[in-house]
């Protein structure tokens, strides 16, 4: 009974001290955005306080109409949009047709093939940097969107194009054989069979997608050098140029409302977003 009881003892105090430990991490980790939100409704004089004010003594809701109407930010977000969206589809759709080749059909090198496109995956982007940079020099897309749009378009990443084929390699060949029987071709098996069998993939690495297109700095910073072609994280950069310290209200209130469309995304997805992570696990 004793023993028991102690057991039963420690595994509550066990997971007492998780939950400690985990409300801890997140605090740590929000404490920055809740920072962000805080001083964007400050002025300059008070952000710099200390000890810091944890409610703003003043209101200062002009930081946000002011801090859009510094740079062009409407232009910059129609930009971002375009680009995150455009870029979320190719690389949905490009992967996950990479992808099918590799798990339902075999040809020669094939394996060789899928080894060396999970090897890019441990090569850093700045080792690819000046090769990609010359290529499209060469082929006079700089300053334009087209090298933020090929790579979606054409493979969309090895990671992701790894995460489709665990999930097209559990579906059972019965689905193509069948599919095939009604006389299905092979396009017409991935697009109406395949890729609907596998939605949380889709919703992962779609989300993973967008996020990383909206927030991407290095990309647009290296081949964009025209303003009206600007992305949002790229504006963020020229208000912070511009204004150093001087408006920090502003700013922050410029990064808040850059981020909340990513957040709401990704709360709205979040259910999916795990449960393609969790599904990929268990079939790796």
């Amino acid at each position: 009974m004793k023993r028991s009881l102690s057991k039963s003892m420690s595994i509550k105090l066990g997971r007492a001290l998780i939950y400690i430990i985990l409300i801890i991490c997140t605090v740590i980790c929000i404490a920055p955005f809740i920072w962000m939100v805080i001083t964007s409704f400050k002025s300059t004089a008070e952000a710099y306080l200390f000890p810091p004010t944890f409610i703003p003594r003043k209101w200062m809701w002009a930081n946000y109409k002011n801090g859009w109407a510094v740079a062009d930010f409407p232009t910059f977000t129609k930009n971002t949009i375009f680009l995150a969206l455009t870029c979320t589809v190719g690389t949905v759709i490009s992967s996950a047709l990479v992808a099918y080749g590799f798990a339902k059909f075999k040809a020669k090198m094939s394996g060789l093939l899928y080894v060396c496109l999970l090897g890019t995956m441990m090569l850093p982007a700045q080792v690819t940097l000046i090769p990609q940079y010359l290529l499209y020099y060469k082929m006079g897309l700089v300053d334009t969107y087209g090298p933020l749009l090929i790579p979606a378009w054409l493979g969309g990443g090895a990671y992701n194009i790894f995460l489709f084929r665990q999930f097209f390699l559990s579906l059972p060949k019965e689905l193509n054989e069948a599919a095939t029987i009604d006389g299905a071709g092979s396009f017409q098996t991935f697009w109406r069979i395949m890729l609907p069998s596998v939605k949380p993939v889709i919703l992962a690495v779609g989300v993973m997608s967008l996020v990383w297109n909206w927030n991407d700095f290095y990309t647009p910073l290296i081949y964009l050098n025209s303003t009206s072609k600007f992305t949002l994280s790229i504006g963020l950069q020229f208000l912070n140029s511009s204004m150093g310290t001087t408006k920090i209200g502003q700013m922050m209130a410029v990064s808040v409302v850059t981020l909340l469309p990513v957040l709401i995304i990704f709360f709205v997805c979040q259910k999916y977003f795990v449960q393609g992570i969790k599904m990929q696990g268990l079939k790796a």
